[in-house]
């Protein structure tokens, strides 16, 4: 049995496969390979396009897809970029180019709407700054582009929008929405609150489905395109943090309690936003452990894991 991981990147998409039975990397390859152009229409802007995402992931299928015998394969997993906005109408068509994790333009957004609502409120149910996240990159959408605001039906991350493009659901994950300050966590629910402060209707947000577990089926033609199986399902999907933290293997959450309130020294800043986030880490050159395995072949891994926890499997959306 393999498993196919797709990782998405801000320079590529890779894509690997893995034996599930022996954890052995069958085959992996990446497209472009050099890397996709990011767009600053303006200086702090950051955007790419999703459909050219979608174009890379296939190239980067038929690769690995050439090397084995794709009948094999049983499940996809789905690793990537964190924090991007990802826009599409009633028709899954997308709206707009997407705003990417390095796109600073929503900082000033997310410090206004945290002075707003107060640390207490964010800190307690977001457990961060609004930031320059997914949520404040929404924002700035309302705000400054209302003809794409209106047409939008659905928002989503990255990955969700790989997802959609195999499956035609719109699903997203706690753990998605939790990147994009999009998560209240002293309800365990998405974050109305911080939507309707801004007048923002929470039914933008896709239906949740489990990080592990049965997500969406292929659609049948995509699979004919793609040369895959009919009806495999995608069973796993994270950014690209949460797929770090299964490679290091903390799978418990931490023990130490939530702080009741803000430290006196925070203040929301760009520091509170988000920076740097790398999809390929590499070892340490002092490091005496063998170099990381792709992340791509993580989202391989985290697959197989969906298949092995009891319980894990919930029923398939319906595109």
């Amino acid at each position: 049995m393999f498993l196919l991981g797709l990782d998405l990147g801000s320079s590529a998409v890779k894509a690997t496969l893995l034996d599930a039975a022996t954890g052995r990397i069958v085959s992996s390859a990446q497209s472009p390979a050099a890397e996709m152009p990011i767009n600053a229409p303006q200086s702090g802007w950051a955007e790419q396009d999703p459909v050219v995402w979608w174009e890379h992931a296939v190239k980067a299928i038929g690769v690995v897809l050439a090397k084995a015998d794709a009948r094999k394969v049983r499940a996809i997993g789905i690793s990537y970029q964190m924090h991007g906005l990802v826009t599409v109408d009633a028709n899954n068509e997308v709206v707009r180019p997407a705003i990417i994790w390095c796109d600073s333009r929503a900082v000033s957004i997310g410090a206004k709407a945290f002075a707003d609502l107060g640390a207490k409120t964010c800190l307690g149910r977001l457990l961060n700054s609004p930031g320059n996240f997914t949520a404040s990159k929404l924002r700035w959408v309302q705000e400054n582009e209302p003809a794409n605001f209106s047409r939008i039906r659905k928002i989503m991350l990255p990955g969700d929008y790989l997802a959609l493009r195999l499956t035609g659901a719109t699903l997203t994950t706690a753990s998605g929405l939790s990147e994009g300050a999009l998560w209240d966590f002293s309800k365990n629910a998405p974050a109305d609150f911080l939507l309707k402060h801004w007048g923002i209707d929470s039914a933008l947000l896709p239906a949740l489905t489990p990080t592990f577990g049965m997500q969406a089926s292929v659609l049948p033609a995509v699979a004919s395109a793609l040369g895959l199986p009919a009806d495999i399902p995608v069973a796993y999907r994270a950014g690209d943090q949460p797929n770090n933290a299964f490679r290091s293997t903390s799978f418990s959450p931490a023990t130490s309690p939530r702080p009741a309130a803000p430290p006196a020294s925070f203040t929301a800043s760009p520091t509170n936003s988000p920076t740097m986030s790398s999809s390929a880490s590499t070892a340490s050159p002092t490091s005496t452990t063998p170099p990381p395995i792709p992340v791509s072949a993580c989202s391989s891994a985290s697959t197989a894991l969906a298949f092995s926890t009891p319980g894990s499997a919930a029923p398939l959306a319906k595109a």
